[in-house]
């Protein structure tokens, strides 16, 4: 199961309002697993800086203008993504930027439905407490020290660890083994695919006969006989 885990960092919070997306950071998870494939971009949003939005990064017009327009690098983020769910913090706000930006490529827009939203998955089993990622760092007690600033591909992989805890666990499906070897269901949970060929019988030839003759010494009667 391909799962990608992203965000997004903006010049303010409504796409409708002029606001752009300036960095996109994204990695990969094969079975809940990082494979250290990653996606990481800044992009020229074509407008100025509103105070205090990318300033976080202490980067701001000037660092930016550099950059690629997301015209010039939205088809490699599709690409990058493919047909993967994507696991998100705060869903809504991402989706709605990336689908305005692929709006303005005249390219489909992803479904609301194909992301995972930790932070309602964390409302939901923790009812009333803060579900904010450096909420829930701490309550999982995942290292997010690096996080002084914000930063899309930073939050991503904070996030990819807080949402394997989410989901129970850094081994939600207890597997060991790779994809190969078996087959996930709908839901993502690994089951094993059937062996090519029986398991040879350890029985040796004398312990069969003995089993045989024992048998026949319970009766007609015997579950060994009347179970088929």
């Amino acid at each position: 199961m391909r799962e990608i885990v992203l965000d997004t960092e903006t010049t303010g919070f409504e796409p409708e309002s002029g606001d752009r997306i300036v960095e996109i950071g994204a990695i990969e998870l094969i079975n809940h697993v990082r494979t250290g494939k990653e996606y990481h971009q800044y992009i020229n949003p074509e407008r100025s800086m509103p105070d205090g939005a990318f300033q976080v990064h202490g980067l701001g017009d000037d660092f930016l203008k550099d950059f690629p327009v997301f015209k010039q690098v939205g088809q490699a983020f599709i690409d990058f993504i493919g047909d993967a769910r994507l696991v998100i913090h705060n869903a809504a706000f991402d989706m709605k930027f990336l689908n305005a930006e692929l709006d303005g490529m005249g390219l489909p827009r992803l479904p609301y439905d194909r992301a995972i939203d930790t932070l309602a998955i964390a409302r939901s089993k923790f009812p009333g407490s803060p579900a904010s990622l450096d909420a829930l760092c701490r309550r999982f007690g995942v290292d997010n020290a690096a996080r002084t600033k914000h930063g899309a591909l930073l939050d991503s992989e904070i996030l990819a660890e807080v949402y394997l805890e989410l989901i129970g666990g850094r081994q939600p499906t207890m597997s060991l083994v790779s994809q190969q070897e078996g087959q996930s269901t709908a839901q993502g949970n690994w089951t094993p695919r059937p062996r090519p060929e029986p398991l040879p019988s350890r029985l040796t030839e004398e312990e069969a006969a003995a089993h045989a003759a024992f048998v026949e010494t319970l009766g007609d009667g015997a579950i060994w006989k009347t179970g088929g």
